[in-house]
Parts: C-alpha cells; sequence; structure tokens
C-alpha cells in the first residue's frame, strides 16, 4: 500500500509540476467593438471601434448605448465604455511625460552644474575686487587724511642738505672770509 501512495504522490507531483514551470501570460488590452446601426443585435454592422478609441455618448436605453464615432452616430452594447481613457492610454501618455520630464531634469542638472562653476569663478572675482577695493579705500583715506609728513621730511632734507653744501663750498673755496667793516 505505501508503494501505491509514492506513486499516486509521484503521479501529482509530476503533473503539478508542468504547471508550476509553465510560461505567464497576460491577455492583451485590445478589444473591438462592432457599432450597429440600431439598439439591438438584429441590426446590421456598418463601423468598428477599438480600445483607445474616443466617442461622445448621444443617449442610453436599456443595455444599449448611442454614440458618435467620428461623423457617423451608431449604437454599441452597453458596458463597452469607460470615462477615462484605457490603461494602456494612460500609461503611454505617462511614459511621454516621464521621458519629457527626465530630458528637463537632465537639462537642468546642466544649467545648475554651469551655474555653480560661473558661481565659482565669481566669488573669487568679487574676493579679488573686495581686496584691491579695501586697498583703494586705505590709499583714499591716506590721501585725505593729508598725510603730507613725507613731503615735508623731504622738503626739510633738502634745505639742510643744501646749506651745508653751501657751507662746504665755501669752506672748500680757500678764500678766507673776514669780516671787515668798511666805512
Amino acid at each position: 500500500m505505501t508503494r501505491l501512495a509514492l506513486l499516486l504522490v509521484a503521479a501529482a507531483v509530476l503533473t503539478h509540476a508542468d504547471a508550476a514551470w509553465a510560461e505567464r501570460a497576460w491577455v492583451k488590452d485590445e478589444l473591438t467593438v462592432w457599432v450597429r446601426s440600431g439598439p439591438g443585435n438584429q441590426y446590421r454592422n456598418f463601423q468598428t471601434i477599438k480600445t483607445g478609441d474616443s466617442v461622445e455618448i448621444v443617449s442610453r436605453t436599456e443595455g444599449w448605448t448611442e454614440i458618435k464615432a467620428g461623423d457617423q452616430d451608431g449604437w454599441i452594447p452597453s458596458g463597452f465604455l469607460q470615462p477615462e481613457p484605457p490603461a494602456r492610454i494612460r500609461l503611454e501618455r505617462h511614459q511621454a511625460e516621464t521621458a519629457d520630464q527626465r530630458q528637463r531634469f537632465t537639462t537642468i542638472s546642466s544649467e545648475v552644474a554651469d551655474l555653480r562653476a560661473q558661481n565659482g569663478e565669481l566669488a573669487e572675482r568679487q574676493k579679488s575686487l573686495e581686496s584691491e577695493l579695501s586697498q583703494v579705500r586705505d590709499e583714499n583715506i591716506e590721501l585725505r587724511a593729508g598725510a603730507r609728513w613725507p613731503e615735508w621730511i623731504a622738503g626739510a632734507s633738502i634745505l639742510v642738505v643744501g646749506g651745508l653744501l653751501g657751507m662746504f663750498v665755501q669752506w672748500s673755496s680757500g678764500r678766507r672770509h673776514t669780516r671787515r667793516i668798511r666805512l
């Protein structure tokens, strides 16, 4: 009996092993609906609409909806319309918006990097200009304060050197200078 039970368990495992290793798939998000000339299956089909097509609702009756697709009016069974676009179309819109936002992000990121580099250069230039301005202010204060003492010292030095030079020239000329009073 245990052999029979083991064989049954092995058979069950083998039959379910295929299901575990099976390839997964999903139903396509594509639907085609016939548009009829009247509200019922007895009316003829004259046009198709598919998933993602936009239509205007003209009126509703029991089980049927009158629509305007393009420039023609027709009837489709109720339940095939929803107030928002299908998931596939919304996904495509979101993917396009995401791609656009990524592109904008890349552009803005490069602009930010450029602006940071420019900011660094301008900060260095500002420091240089502030240093130069400080130096010019100090010079201006010095000039306004009447710092003329170097000029005065230079003038006094010239007078003293000139007097000494005059005395030396007179002394080196060899003439004797006596004071004579003539009357």
